[in-house]
């Protein structure tokens, strides 16, 4: 396993401990844990992600390099696309950018989730990563 934060590491290994439809009930219940946006942050000023199947928006809070705050909105009615977000955020926010940086773009492969869940869904997964992946490099240039 290359450089994961210890909180996405353990989601990792969650999934990896469990097979088939058991890895789609976890998806689930990652989607019902997504945090709700706080109330100073409107769905309309947050980015976009056009490659995911179901409106999905996110907003990287890169202030602190050292502690990057993530947030996530997605519908009630696309639990995949909430449960993508609910993984990137309970492993990835509060991290530092470097170390966000450094996960590998295609660490969700470990998930084992290809088997359940359509290809243009975990690319929808990508894209979320990619995004703050940019977001932070595009931060760090104008420092």
């Amino acid at each position: 396993m290359v450089s994961l934060p210890e909180p996405l590491a353990e989601i990792v290994d969650d999934f990896a401990a469990v097979d088939g439809q058991d890895k789609l009930q976890l998806l689930l219940e990652f989607s019902r844990e997504l945090a709700p946006l706080p109330a100073e942050l409107e769905q309309d000023a947050m980015e976009p992600v056009p490659e995911c199947q179901s409106p999905l928006f996110l907003f990287v809070d890169s202030a602190n390099p050292e502690h990057v705050r993530l947030h996530f909105s997605a519908p009630a009615e696309a639990p995949t696309t909430r449960g993508f977000a609910s993984i990137l955020h309970q492993g990835l926010d509060g991290q530092s950018a470097t170390t966000i940086l450094a996960v590998p773009d295609d660490f969700y492969s470990d998930l084992g989730l290809a088997d359940a869940v359509s290809p243009l869904r975990l690319r929808g997964m990508s894209a979320m990563l990619a995004r703050i992946k940019r977001h932070l490099r595009g931060a760090a240039a104008h420092h």
